[in-house]
């Protein structure tokens, strides 16, 4: 049976499958926009896949026709604490993780897809920072992060008239990294986690950093960065366990040590 958890209350669900750990937005009849339930949920399963050793990968997806179409405007004008989804957006997760959009991911559910390592979206679904559009702006990361994803010109354009992209010009920009057929998203992106789970866990999460710090740094900082982790992931457990594995012809045991 496949374990199933609960947090902020069923706003958030996970499940786990095999090195995979599946979090599921859980408002379909709010079309999962974010509320307290919501942000404090997503806090907590993070912090599940984060501390669980047997998690590898996350995957996040939402319930419903679609991914999440942002805040919850009711709930932000009683002033509920979203606290929690904004320290998400800012650090993500320390383990690699795939947003898998159906549908839509529109102002903060577009930077909660952002704040993930890979975006994996259906035909069709529609990808945007509308908040200019009510008087807000995208300040959960939006118009900081789209310019390196989608280019100064198209980012400058998302933020000002508010209007969405599609997912196959998203994969056109290289900000979708694959494009699944509509209702075949979390399926792609579930065969993208358990690819990137099948690899040593010190490696991955050594390429998760670098690649995320190499579009802020110089060269000389990137080296300066790249070395103590060099000097742990080539020494460790794993990186003899991989050529061991490959010379025996067997699949790898990782330990993550």
């Amino acid at each position: 049976m496949t374990p199933q958890f609960t947090f902020g209350d069923g706003a958030v669900l996970g499940s786990v499958l095999g090195h995979v750990f599946v979090i599921t937005l859980n408002r379909p009849e709010a079309m999962n926009a974010i509320n307290a339930g919501i942000s404090n949920g997503l806090h907590e399963a993070v912090e599940h896949l984060d501390a669980e050793s047997g998690l590898h990968v996350g995957v996040l997806t939402g319930a419903g026709r679609g991914f999440c179409a942002g805040m919850d405007l009711k709930a932000f004008s009683r002033g509920e604490n979203i606290g929690p989804f904004m320290e998400f957006v800012r650090h993500g997760a320390r383990k690699p993780l795939v947003a898998a959009v159906e549908g839509f991911a529109l102002a903060g559910g577009l930077e909660m897809a952002l704040s993930c390592d890979l975006i994996v979206a259906a035909k069709g679904a529609k990808l945007g920072i509308p908040e200019a559009k009510v008087g807000l702006f995208a300040a959960g990361g939006g118009v900081m992060r789209l310019p390196s994803r989608v280019g100064f010109s198209k980012a400058m354009e998302m933020a000002m008239t508010g209007d969405p992209i599609l997912a196959e010009e998203g994969v056109e920009l290289g900000f979708v990294s694959r494009v699944a057929e509509v209702g075949g998203a979390l399926e792609a992106a579930l065969e993208l986690a358990t690819s990137i789970a099948k690899n040593a866990p010190l490696a991955v999460a050594a390429s998760k950093q670098l690649v995320r710090a190499s579009m802020g740094l110089t060269e000389e900082e990137f080296l300066a960065l790249q070395a103590p982790l060099q000097a742990s992931v080539f020494t460790s457990n794993d990186a003899r366990e991989g050529p061991k594995a490959f010379a025996e012809k067997r699949p790898p045991e990782w330990t993550g040590s």
